[in-house]
């Protein structure tokens, strides 16, 4: 009996998960993806589209195409004269006369490859269906490192910023190689909490991005932020070009001249080693406020 019930819920799980694998696609979608079918010309929403990214397979979220290889045919339907390396199958299509592309993933259906038409260079055209696509839009990222007390801290305002595409925090400065949270609090490795932050600069520019976290720390404590003291809590930004050490220093400056006694040092970028997984987005997983940074407008 039990054995029984066991295997009617196994069966109700596969049912679901197919279920649920099928309620991703609209019945348009079905109908191209899993019966082969084919959109009309010049109905599809990449046919004229052009922007810097990746093309997914709809049904998988595999990437197939990227945007480089993307070309104007006038054919009514997205033109590639490339895929990219191990991801598009190609099989004899039932007609006999043509070769069909598939997903090599999931085998969703794409549409169909010709050779000798001479579109470009390559000599091949992958003719698909944009109806059996999604696109990922090509982000431009940049990395910028701060040292401004806790780390969680500094890390969750850096969350809040639009622009802000994602952080981590970790240790910067010392002299030992993937060091441990606890050896850096006992001061045996010279390390620094340091947030990495890595942010679009189309949206916010490195000098934004740092004025924010010198409104989001005191610069003026040194070797401690708020109750938290010792040297791995300095204030410091970690620079990676002589552009970005102009723009903290030109900071620095214009805060000195508003009264702010200024410790924060300008050092080169080091080797950054991520700290364990329970310190990461900290404050989000907890569902807290840090206790020792606030946000105060300086500029």
């Amino acid at each position: 009996m039990k054995r029984a019930f066991l295997i009617i819920i196994i069966m109700i799980g596969v049912i679901v998960m197919y279920s649920k694998d099928d309620n991703k696609l609209t019945n348009m979608e079905k109908y191209v993806i899993e019966q082969k079918g084919t959109e009309a010309p010049f109905t599809g929403e990449y046919v004229e589209h052009f922007e810097d990214g990746t093309y997914l397979c709809k049904k998988c979220g595999t990437e197939l195409f990227d945007s480089s290889d993307k070309f104007k045919s006038s054919c009514g339907w997205p033109s590639f004269d490339d895929a990219i390396e191990g991801r598009v199958k190609e099989i004899p299509d039932a007609d006999g006369r043509r070769t069909e592309i598939v997903c090599a993933n999931c085998g969703g259906h794409l549409g169909h490859v010709f050779v000798g038409e001479g579109y470009t260079d390559k000599n091949v055209r992958h003719c698909v269906n944009s109806i059996s696509l999604n696109f990922k839009e090509k982000v431009t990222e940049a990395k910028a490192y701060y040292a401004g007390g806790c780390f969680w801290g500094v890390e969750y305002y850096f969350q809040q910023v639009d622009g802000v595409i994602s952080s981590s925090v970790g240790f910067m400065g010392g002299h030992v190689e993937n060091p441990g949270y606890y050896e850096v609090v006992r001061g045996r490795t010279g390390h620094i909490e340091t947030t990495e932050v890595t942010y679009n600069p189309e949206k916010i520019s490195y000098e934004e991005l740092t004025k924010y976290f010198f409104e989001i720390h005191d610069p003026t404590q040194l070797d401690r932020q708020g109750p938290d003291i010792g040297q791995q809590y300095r204030s410091v930004v970690f620079y990676s070009s002589d552009e970005e050490k102009k723009i903290a220093q030109k900071l620095i400056d214009i805060l000195k001249q508003k009264g702010y006694d200024v410790v924060t040092k300008l050092e080169p970028v080091q080797p950054y080693y991520k700290a364990e997984n329970y310190h990461q987005d900290y404050y989000e997983n907890k569902g807290s406020l840090p206790y020792c940074h606030a946000y105060k407008k300086k500029f």
